[in-house]
Order: C-alpha cells, then sequence, then structure tokens
C-alpha cells in the first residue's frame, strides 16, 4: 500500500450519479459531514467539497458532482458533469470517480456508468439501496456486474452505513493501483458510419480538453455530437469544434440519419445484452406498493387535487406556521435594539448601529423561519420521491407558458415570500428555465403585500356587501391576488418568447420508488442552504438598510433638535406621570417626523413627484414607497412617520388610516380617493419594493444584470398598470 508524503496534494475523487440514487447520504457518509461550500471555477453551480482521510495513510478530497442522467449536456449545468469527470478546464481530472447506482434501478442507471467507463478514468461503482434489492424482487451478482463492466462494484446503503467501509478500502486500492478502475469501452457503435462521424469530431476537439489523458477522445467526440447544437447554452466549445459537430449532423440528415438515435441505441443494446447476466428479476404477484401509490398520486384529476392539498399544507405553514418563530425573532431584535440605545449616549451612533445596523441584521434574519421551513419541507419531498411526481403532475399546465413542472413549486413559494422561492429554484436544471422562473416570482403576492393592501382597503373601502352578500374588502383583496398571478402568467409567456426564448424541452423524469426520508440528510441540507442565505445575501441587504437609514435620517436638523429640547423642558415643568409619558412621546414622534420631512428622502420623493402625479400619487406617497424599497410592509411605519402619527404598530394602524382618509390638498380635495388607493395597491403588487427580493436575486445569478432588470421592468410595469388605472378611471368619471 503506497504511503502519500504528508505535503502531497491529496488526490481528487468526484462522486457522481443520477438524481434519487443516495448520492447526498455516500457523500455524507464518506465525508461524516465535513464539508464547504464553493463554486466551480468560473461557473456559478456550487459544489460541495470535503478532505477526508480514507485511512490514517491516505486522505483525498472529494467533490460531489451535481445530479445527472448522462454526460450529455445542453445547459451549462449540465456541462459541469462532463467538465469535472473528464476534467476538462478550467477543472482538475479527477483520479478517481465514484459512480453512486442505484441497485433497484440498475437497467437506467448504467448508461451513465458506461459514460464514465468511456472518459478512461479510473472509476468504482457504488450499488447504493442493496438492501432494498429483496423487497422489489430483484437480485444481482456482483462479482458478475463487475466482470462484464471491468471496475470494482461496491455493495452500499447510504440509508444505514452498511458497505462503507468496504468502499473506502476499494477507493485505497484503486487510487494506489489506478489501472484497476479503468476498462477499455464496452461497447462500439453499430454502424461504421457512426465510428466516422465520431472520428471527424476527434481532430476538432481543442488540445486543451486531451491533457493528461489523450485516451479520452472518443469519449468526448461521443459528447460533443450528443450535446452541441443550435439551441444548447454551452461554455468551452470551441467554434471549430462546433462547426463540425453541425456538418456532421446536417450530413447525417441529408442522409436519412439520427446520429444521436444511433449512438443511444449502442449504449442500451449493451445494456440490453449484458444486464440479464448479472440481474435476475422475480416480479412480485400483483402492483408493487410504489405503482398502487402512483395510480392515484399521478391520476390527471386526483393527483392534481392531492397535490394542491400538499402544497396548501407547504402554503399554510409559510405563511401561518413560521409567525410565532418570526415574531419572537422580531421581539429579540427588538429588545436587542432597545437594550443597545441603553448603553449607548444618544445621537448618531446610538440611531445608526439601531436603526441601521441591527435593523437592516433584523430585514435579513426575520426571513430565516420561512427559508428553514421551505427547504425542510423541499427536502421531505425530494428525499421520500414524490418531488418527482410534482413536476410531472404540473408539466401540463406550466408548459403553456414555456416552463416545466418544476418551476411551479418555487413559483407557489412566492406567495408567502419571494427570498425562499427564488431559492428553491436551485431544483430546476436549466439556466433558462431557472432564470425566468427568479424573473416572474417577484410577481406572486408574498406576505410582505398584505399589511399594505389592509391598510390602503380599511381607509379607503368602507365595509359594504356587493349585491348584500359578498364584502367589498374581502373581495378586493382575493382581486389583488387574481391580478398579480395573471400578470405574472402573462409576463412569464412574454420573457420566455422574447429575452429568455429557448427551445420547448421535454421533462424527463426517473420516478423514485417511495422511501423514507433521511431526516438527518434534510435537516443538514435546510440549515446549510439557509446559513448561505445569510452568509451571502445578508451583506447586500445591510448596505441597502444603512443607505436607506442615510437617506432617511440626514441632513441633520440642531436647530429643530434645540426647539423640541425646549417644548420638552417645558412639557416637563408643566405635567408629570404618565401625562409626562404621553406628552414627551407625541413630542418624539412630531420632531421625527419634522426631521423626516427635510431629510434627503423627502427631497427625493418631492424630485420625483412629477413622476407619480399621473398615477395619482403626491410626494407623500413617493417617500413611503422609497421607504418601502427596504421590504414593503415598512410603506406603513414610513407613511406614519411622514404624518407624525404614533409609533406603536396598533395605535399607527388606526390613526394612520385616520389621516389617510382626512388628508386633503391645499384647495381641499382628498388626497386619498377609493382609485387612489386602487391605483397605488396595483403599483405595490407589481412593483418590486424589496431589497431582500434583489439581494437573493443577485446571490443565485451572481450578476447585477438580473437584479437591476427585474427591478426596471417591474417598476415600469407597476407605473403604466396603475397609470392605466388611475387614468382610466377618471376617463370614467371616477375621481
Amino acid at each position: 500500500m503506497k504511503l502519500l508524503h504528508p505535503t502531497a496534494v491529496p488526490p481528487l475523487v468526484t462522486l457522481c450519479g443520477s438524481p434519487n440514487t443516495g448520492k447526498t447520504s455516500i457523500f455524507n457518509r464518506l465525508t461524516r459531514m465535513n464539508r464547504k461550500v464553493g463554486n466551480y471555477p468560473g461557473i456559478t453551480v456550487e459544489k460541495f467539497e470535503a478532505q477526508i482521510a480514507l485511512d490514517a495513510q491516505h486522505p483525498a478530497v472529494i467533490c460531489d458532482v451535481p445530479g445527472t442522467f448522462s454526460l450529455s449536456a445542453h445547459s451549462a449545468e449540465e456541462q459541469i458533469a462532463i467538465l469535472a469527470i473528464a476534467g476538462i478546464p478550467p477543472l482538475d481530472p479527477p483520479d478517481l470517480t465514484v459512480v453512486v447506482v442505484d441497485a433497484t434501478q440498475l437497467s437506467r442507471s448504467l448508461y451513465l456508468v458506461l459514460q464514465i467507463i468511456e472518459t478512461g478514468g479510473a472509476a468504482i461503482v457504488a450499488l447504493n439501496m442493496f438492501d432494498l434489492l429483496k423487497s422489489r424482487g430483484l437480485e444481482i451478482d456482483v462479482a458478475a456486474m463487475e466482470r462484464a463492466l471491468g471496475i470494482p462494484v461496491v455493495p452500499v446503503s447510504g440509508l444505514t452505513g452498511e458497505g462503507i467501509d468496504d468502499l473506502r478500502r476499494r477507493m485505497i486500492d484503486v487510487l494506489d493501483a489506478p489501472d484497476t478502475g479503468r476498462a477499455a469501452c464496452p461497447w462500439e457503435p453499430t454502424e461504421a458510419v457512426v465510428r466516422e462521424d465520431i472520428q471527424a469530431v476527434v481532430q476538432a476537439l481543442p488540445d486543451t480538453w486531451l491533457r493528461k489523458s489523450p485516451a479520452r477522445r472518443k469519449a468526448l467526440a461521443t459528447w460533443s455530437l450528443l450535446s452541441i447544437g443550435e439551441d444548447d447554452e454551452l461554455d468551452h466549445v470551441s467554434p471549430e469544434l462546433r462547426q463540425t459537430v453541425t456538418e456532421r449532423h446536417a450530413l447525417a440528415a441529408k442522409q436519412g440519419r439520427d446520429i444521436d438515435l444511433e449512438i443511444i441505441e449502442s449504449r442500451y443494446g449493451w445494456i440490453d445484452a449484458h444486464l440479464g447476466r448479472f440481474l435476475q428479476e422475480k416480479p412480485p404477484a400483483g402492483k408493487t406498493f410504489t405503482e398502487r401509490i402512483d395510480s392515484v398520486m399521478l391520476h390527471p384529476w386526483i393527483g392534481f387535487v392531492l397535490f394542491l392539498v400538499v402544497m396548501s399544507v407547504v402554503f399554510q405553514a409559510l405563511f401561518s406556521w413560521s409567525a410565532p418563530v418570526i415574531e419572537l425573532v422580531e421581539i429579540g431584535v427588538g429588545r436587542l435594539a432597545e437594550g443597545t440605545r441603553t448603553l449607548l449616549p444618544a445621537g448618531l451612533v446610538e440611531d445608526f448601529i439601531v436603526e441601521g445596523v441591527i435593523g437592516g441584521v433584523g430585514s435579513v434574519v426575520v426571513f430565516l423561519p420561512q427559508i428553514l421551513l421551505l427547504f425542510f419541507f423541499i427536502g421531505l419531498m425530494e428525499d421520500t420521491g414524490y418531488m418527482a411526481r410534482v413536476a410531472f403532475v404540473m408539466d401540463r399546465l406550466m408548459r403553456v407558458m414555456g416552463l416545466h413542472g418544476r418551476a411551479f413549486v418555487p413559483m407557489l413559494s412566492g406567495f408567502a415570500c419571494a427570498v425562499p422561492a427564488v431559492l428553491a429554484t436551485r431544483t430546476m436544471e436549466r439556466q433558462r428555465d431557472r432564470f425566468l422562473t427568479i424573473l416572474v416570482i417577484p410577481l406572486m403576492t408574498c406576505s410582505a403585500r398584505l399589511p399594505v393592501y389592509t391598510l390602503i382597503i380599511g381607509a379607503l373601502f368602507p365595509p359594504s356587501h356587493v349585491f348584500g352578500i359578498v364584502p367589498v374588502q374581502g373581495l378586493l383583496m382575493l382581486a389583488m391576488y387574481v391580478f398579480a398571478t395573471a400578470m405574472a402568467l402573462i409576463v412569464t409567456a412574454v420573457l420566455g418568447r422574447t429575452l429568455l426564448r429557448g427551445p420547448s424541452v421535454p421533462l424527463i423524469l426517473e420516478m423514485p420508488p417511495y422511501r423514507r426520508p433521511h431526516l438527518r440528510d434534510v435537516l443538514r441540507m435546510m440549515w446549510m442552504r439557509s446559513s448561505l442565505f445569510l452568509r451571502e445575501a445578508g451583506g447586500i441587504i445591510l448596505l441597502c438598510a444603512i443607505i436607506l437609514w442615510v437617506l432617511l435620517s440626514f441632513p441633520t436638523q440642531p436647530t429643530l433638535d434645540a426647539d423640541y429640547e425646549g417644548l420638552r423642558t417645558q412639557a416637563r415643568q408643566a405635567l408629570s406621570g404618565a401625562a409626562l409619558d404621553e406628552r414627551l412621546e407625541s413630542l418624539d414622534t412630531r420632531e421625527e417626523g419634522a426631521i423626516f420631512r427635510r431629510s434627503y428622502g423627502a427631497r427625493m420623493g418631492q424630485v420625483i413627484e412629477p413622476v407619480l402625479a399621473p398615477l395619482g400619487f403626491d410626494w407623500k406617497i413617493g417617500v413611503g414607497i422609497i421607504g418601502a424599497f427596504a421590504a414593503r410592509e415598512v410603506f406603513i411605519s414610513t407613511m406614519g412617520v411622514v404624518y407624525g402619527v404614533g409609533a406603536d404598530a396598533d395605535e399607527e394602524s388606526v390613526t394612520l388610516r385616520a389621516r389617510i382618509h382626512g388628508e386633503t390638498h391645499d384647495d381641499g380635495r382628498p388626497v386619498y380617493t377609493p382609485l387612489v388607493g386602487l391605483s397605488l395597491m396595483v403599483f405595490f403588487a407589481l412593483a418590486c419594493q424589496c431589497m431582500s427580493t434583489l439581494a437573493v436575486i443577485k446571490r443565485e445569478t451572481r450578476s447585477w444584470r438580473w437584479p437591476l432588470f427585474v427591478f426596471a421592468y417591474m417598476t415600469t410595469l407597476a407605473w403604466v398598470m396603475s397609470f392605466a388605472v388611475y387614468q382610466g378611471g377618471r376617463l370614467l368619471g371616477f375621481s
């Protein structure tokens, strides 16, 4: 056994496999959770990596490759598998590839195994879920499977940990003697003309792709023929290679041939010819448990209704179940702010730390309960096998909008909060589909819009009934949800046919068997994703919160401070007890409102008033819109400061309704009318007034381009629709 020098670079082991094969469980067993999260160099896809000790003398670095059904790719994200396994720059070639295979779905998994063997690198098959074979009426001869493939095969169980020590020992053996993990390409194209296609593409492969292993030429040429096309999103493909592949496909089309079909059939021909040598199937009498459940879950109508029930539970959890925890977080942030005020002398530094820093951090942490719950439910649905059924059930509806079924769960989550909903798009493979979903999620009516709707409806629309039955206020609230959903569907269709135009890719799913979830893995993934959001998006949100604090707090007003301090002195001389406390609180609120109305933010509201006037808004509403960028619900407290009402949340809500209802222009006309209220609700329904959402979009897309685009298109759409509502209402005679 070879002894590695302590200063030597540890060998690189890649772990790959199809989705739902238990790859994450095997990774966790091998690494004992000593992982770090990063990005592939030059690529916006996360990788999980850990340095492990296979034994006392054999360290290794293990990297988890994103799940894939094959090495063929059409998107930049799918391309990661071939880059990592073949070692195409900017990635380094691995010293060993461990392929995790679902032993209960062996015929489907062998296609990926063949592709990895073709690359010429050392490989091991980790035959996961081996303990479930008997219950499925299956039996695998592991020795015969090793002879057929030419590489080691190790039975393991990610659920129980059985076989993991054997896997480590075989990994050491192959790292010490790499040839024991290599095998000649087991299949050959059945048609000679296909071999000519492959050889022609070999000549066009970039030299950098062939470093350290010229033997991978055939595998990379075959990958190119299956992956490169007019509508792919692939990076790292040279113009010469792309042209050669295009020419070979054009020639095949003239000959009435389909190169993709010929290659795929050749691989499956080998699988069909050899599978029976090591796999014996004994079908159980009657339908299996999975088949019986799927007869209901995948039914066109019953399955859809059951899905709505499940999603209702998830939505209710995100919307209501997290409320007590969110309240506790808010109380904790509030107490931290109060404690900080008692420790610091009153002044600018105190305001900055309490309102800018603590308030900014609080705006991030308050999302954590929803994010934790969302990833918990997603993890449960994925681990039990239900997520694949969700995508299948919703695929027909989503395809009309240019997406497929996987987009539905993140969009539905947007009704609770756009931040965890954007994070949930990570379950989507194609970058085009993922980005399109991210761009429309902020249009879904999140819970932060509800306080704004409640304030406006309660202040401007009396509690009357339509036809004496339907309450107007409830009908308006429902109408805002329907309106926002309809706009989201329309925008999806428009963007999917213009800016993010792409081919209609069929949804290819492997329906995994239902199984008991690995609760430990679910909880670990839930926390890891949430903490990653806090670390990376939190900094951007904090910066935005500080900028808003500066706009709403400066310039300072020394003269105003002196005047109000004199009024406080008079109050202390004339009053005492509760009356004094009430008077001092009133003076503090009035001073805050006076300073606010002279701040840079107020000046900005006056500057943008000409732009907002066609919507029926004055400069005070403009200030509220600017303040609401921190979070939509901040609109209420911002307007409370503008109008100088009480700071207590419950009192503020009632008092602010009265002030809004009674606010008038200089000529006596009411500032707020039902038409203005409707215009304002439409604006908030469509405008991206949420820095947290923009921050997490930047985090997920790794670019400022997309959050800026979201802010621009949603603000424009909000202005246009609000203009149409207000001006259209005036033309119809409403005031």
